[in-house]
């Protein structure tokens, strides 16, 4: 397909602009995919903020934006499994398949991965991606491209419980509602597990976390989730999820599990974690899992998705028209106690 399309490209740090770029050409294993809609990730309005998570420094002109889904459009030669017409979502990371982590199956360990809004690769807030083939997942016909776009954050929380391999009956406490805390309470209870206890400092998440499957939530301003979770069978919950990328929260996480329990950081906090109370972990003979994205999870999201199981959907509190990216992107950034999972809408 030839043409221009409009792209929002970050100028500097908390600066923002529109500029035409040429539609991309798709390669023999590439799909064009015209985007429906794209979600706002913490990480794209930090890298707004502050220019920087962690060693990846923005160098603008930089192009935010990775969770995707939209419309296949035009097919490479050497595409079997897609047409013209597919709704898709994309899984935003490219990895090298030859390194030792790809061929065990870890991919997202990749050192050589090639990641949507990771600089320097730019991302998508733009009209049209070309994008490889087999990382683009057909959509059955109930699930929409909005849901699509999700199927990115649920990833992360379905592959919190599976690496921490949460069980039917346990109990877990999600320290964060925001929507990977969400979408981690969702993929405990597609789990089977039976209590979920949540905490947060914002009443309108909490709100949403009780919607979407928390048995109980606390705000942690008033309550003490740590008084709680002494309450429970063993002193403790049986898995933790630290879901807020907060320092105060990841130190709070090995006081909260019983004895053999499990603490999963999903977050990352953007100051150094130097205290963690490895005495008590020790004490406990518990196990700390960390995080890293995903793998192999799409067409199990994306099932969920479409059997009714995880309602992904429900957790989108603002939606924006891509003219309106800008705004989309300061509001959410100025909004937080309001603003619970937005998305830019390209139609």
């Amino acid at each position: 397909m030839e043409g221009m399309m409009k792209v929002a490209i970050m100028t500097d740090i908390q600066k923002m602009d529109f500029e035409e770029r040429p539609i991309p050409q798709p390669k023999d294993d590439e799909v064009l995919v015209k985007l429906d809609y794209v979600g706002i990730c913490g990480s794209d309005l930090h890298y707004y903020e502050t220019g920087a998570i962690g060693d990846y420094v923005v160098k603008p002109p930089f192009v935010l934006g990775h969770e995707p889904g939209g419309v296949v459009v035009e097919v490479g030669r050497e595409v079997k499994h897609l047409q013209v017409g597919d709704r898709v979502a994309l899984e935003p990371g490219k990895t090298c398949g030859q390194c030792e982590f790809c061929k065990e199956g870890k991919y997202n360990l990749c050192p050589d991965v090639v990641f949507f809004a990771t600089p320097p690769v730019d991302g998508v807030f733009q009209e049209y991606v070309a994008h490889e083939a087999n990382l683009c997942f057909k959509l059955p016909d109930n699930v929409s491209t909005l849901e699509g776009a999700l199927i990115e954050p649920l990833a992360v929380g379905m592959h919190a419980t599976e690496l921490s391999n949460a069980k039917v009956g346990e109990t877990a406490i999600v320290l964060g509602s925001g929507c990977i805390g969400l979408c981690t309470i969702m993929s405990l209870k597609a789990r089977g597990v039976s209590e979920i206890y949540v905490a947060d400092v914002m009443d309108k998440r909490l709100e949403k976390a009780l919607e979407v499957g928390a048995t109980r939530v606390f705000n942690s301003k008033r309550e003490s989730i740590e008084e709680f979770a002494k309450t429970l069978p063993g002193g403790g919950a049986d898995q933790v999820y630290e879901c807020a990328g907060n320092r105060i929260t990841t130190l709070q996480t090995c006081r909260l599990i019983k004895r053999a329990g499990k603490v999963t950081l999903v977050g990352v906090s953007p100051e150094p974690v130097l205290e963690l109370d490895i005495a008590t972990l020790n004490a406990m003979e518990g196990t700390i899992y960390s995080v890293y994205r995903y793998r192999n999870l799409w067409p199990k999201a994306i099932a969920a998705v479409s059997s009714g199981l995880i309602p992904v959907r429900s957790i989108v509190s603002h939606e924006f028209d891509f003219k309106d990216c800008i705004e989309a992107i300061e509001y959410s950034l100025n909004h937080k106690d309001e603003v619970i999972k937005a998305a830019v809408k390209f139609q």
